[in-house]
């Protein structure tokens, strides 16, 4: 096995990829006694239109199978539900799926290797049938009404179909009750067969495991597969521009929650490097430390600290700010101000610095959770990365790259306000 070992934080990562194509990482972590195993797929909501590797015949299919298939996994043809089986043996086992990839994982202290055995069987076993397909489109179609009346959801959503004008990324994960009535057991078998075969797939272990007990375990517990060639995705051209500016709805909240977006642009560069650049920015602007947040909360128009996040993908960049202000407008008008002022003035040394450790400092805690340290493991292969690098590409930002960046990405044409009201 390749090993990388990182000083810093004082982690070997140990990465292999079998004759399948399935690509291992195992961190072995001492002096602790939780386990975690993920397994993703590259295959989200976002990918509905590719050519089938086997036949090399173009397909679309209706929006929300990823999420669907996710909940189809657990079921069994001896009539077993995996989650069950898992939650018996005491372990927490659970599943997501995001806009770029689905996944699966549990976390234990005991009985790892029952749990483990019980995670590769659901995961490259699968079992549909008209019957059993019919029936979760009701589950699906209750959880489609839940989320669209979750205010929580709905405004970044609402903030996702601003930005983009008809990238895929702005239809909701699970799709809709009229897309998810037209999945068929032959389209979940279909895109089971091309987008979970190993070579499109990342396993992820970390704990107090040795590496070789745990690549052992992959291999007696793996079928035989062919070699598949790579999933080719089709994926529509968006424009640089956003859609909309703005968009308000009305809900039953009690006080306005808000999602400021700003769309950028998909481009060929270090990703890790601007991803920590952007991080670094987003939190001048705005945490709790920043010259604009201070100035919201004294006036009463935030509460809390906003949520910050980059998000990106093969086909999508953009940037979201998340928090809730009896006066959202206003809130927005002063970010815009910031920013502008920002961008004349410069980022100050002090606050690069200072916000610059703050990120750091985010970075080296995550290595002490032995779930968290497998999931962003596990994510980030997933996207080429090695999460190693972050550590690394940390030392190398500058200050003047901040500020250039600055200028480049927060401009107002590219920016969106997403709100949810009180209903009147």
């Amino acid at each position: 096995m390749k090993i990388i070992e990182n000083k810093t934080v004082k982690e070997k990562a140990y990465f292999e990829e079998l004759d399948n194509g399935l690509k291992i990482i195992i961190i072995p972590k001492e002096n602790t006694n939780k386990k975690m195993a993920i397994i993703g797929t590259k295959f989200g909501s976002i990918d509905n239109h590719f050519i089938n590797p086997k036949t090399k015949e173009e397909e679309t299919i209706p929006d929300g199978v990823a999420h669907f298939l996710e909940h189809k996994m657990f079921e069994q043809a001896d009539g077993t539900n995996s989650l069950d089986t898992l939650t018996a043996l005491g372990v927490e086992a659970n599943a997501y799926t995001t806009n770029d990839h689905t996944a699966y994982y549990f976390e234990t202290i005991d009985n790892f290797e029952p749990a483990f055995k019980e995670l590769l069987n659901y995961v490259f076993h699968p079992y549909y049938t008209d019957e059993n397909v019919e029936k979760e489109k009701g589950i699906i179609a209750q959880e489609i009404k839940m989320y669209a009346d979750d205010p929580i959801s709905k405004v970044f959503l609402n903030a996702l179909q601003c930005m983009y004008n008809i990238c895929p990324v702005r239809i909701d994960v699970a799709g809709t009750v009229d897309s998810i009535n037209k999945i068929t057991k032959d389209t979940l078998y279909d895109c089971y067969n091309t987008f979970y075969h190993p070579s499109n797939m990342i396993l992820a272990v970390c704990g107090n495991l040795e590496p070789e007990y745990i690549l052992n375990l992959i291999k007696d517990n793996m079928k035989y597969y062919d070699k598949q060639e790579k999933i080719e995705r089709i994926y529509p051209v968006e424009k640089e521009e956003i859609l909309q500016k703005e968009k308000e709805e009305e809900m039953e909240v009690s006080i306005p929650a808000f999602v400021i977006g700003i769309k950028d642009k998909v481009e060929e560069t270090d990703i890790v490097k601007k991803e920590l650049i952007l991080n670094i920015i987003l939190n001048c602007i705005f945490d709790e430390n920043s010259r604009l947040f201070k100035d919201l909360y004294e006036k009463g128009l935030i509460i809390s600290e906003p949520d910050l996040e980059y998000e990106y993908s093969d086909i999508y960049s953009h940037m979201m700010i998340f928090s809730s202000s009896k006066d959202p407008e206003k809130v927005y008008a002063k970010f815009k101000e910031e920013v502008k002022k920002l961008i004349r003035e410069g980022i100050s040394e002090n606050t690069f610095t200072r916000t610059k450790n703050k990120i750091y400092g985010r970075l080296v805690t995550s290595y002490n959770s032995s779930a968290q340290i497998a999931r962003i493991f596990m994510r980030d292969y997933l996207n080429n990365i090695i999460t190693f690098d972050y550590i690394e590409k940390w030392k190398e930002i500058s200050l003047d790259e901040v500020n250039k960046m600055l200028k480049n990405k927060f401009k107002e044409e590219k920016m969106v306000l997403s709100v949810i009201k009180p209903k009147k």
